[in-house]
């Protein structure tokens, strides 16, 4: 089982910049593929970045596609997610994820379903 704990949320003005955190604790950090998520009130938890193994490649959703970077330092087993040029549309509460075992955590792609556990998520609001 791994244990996930996001931080660097907070409120920041559209056009601003944030970076989160996520430690990972409980299963060896660099061996499987890890995501970000995120959900807006009122709507599903969706999709937003995810990173291999490595860190040598690295998937986004379109609506943060060259705004917001992923990446991993895995001898400190963090998980870390840039988010540049933020919008309003960005508020959510960001979740950290791990594959649902180790099986998942070698594809690539990830698929949204190949993740099963979570953080207790970050609040990020921009305000316009």
């Amino acid at each position: 089982q791994v244990q996930l704990v996001e931080s660097g949320g907070g409120l920041v003005q559209a056009g601003g910049s944030l970076r989160l955190s996520c430690a990972a604790s409980g299963r060896t950090f660099g061996s499987y593929v890890m995501g970000w998520f995120r959900q807006a009130p009122g709507k599903e938890r969706e999709f937003v970045a995810a990173i291999s193994w490595s860190g040598g490649r690295t998937y986004y959703a379109d609506s943060v596609k060259g705004r917001f970077t992923i990446s991993r330092d895995n001898a400190k087993n963090v998980l870390y997610l840039q988010m540049n040029s933020l919008k309003p549309e960005d508020t959510a509460v960001y979740y950290c994820a791990a594959p649902k075992s180790e099986v998942y955590g070698r594809r690539w792609p990830p698929g949204a379903t190949d993740f099963g556990s979570w953080g207790q998520g970050t609040q990020v609001t921009v305000s316009s």
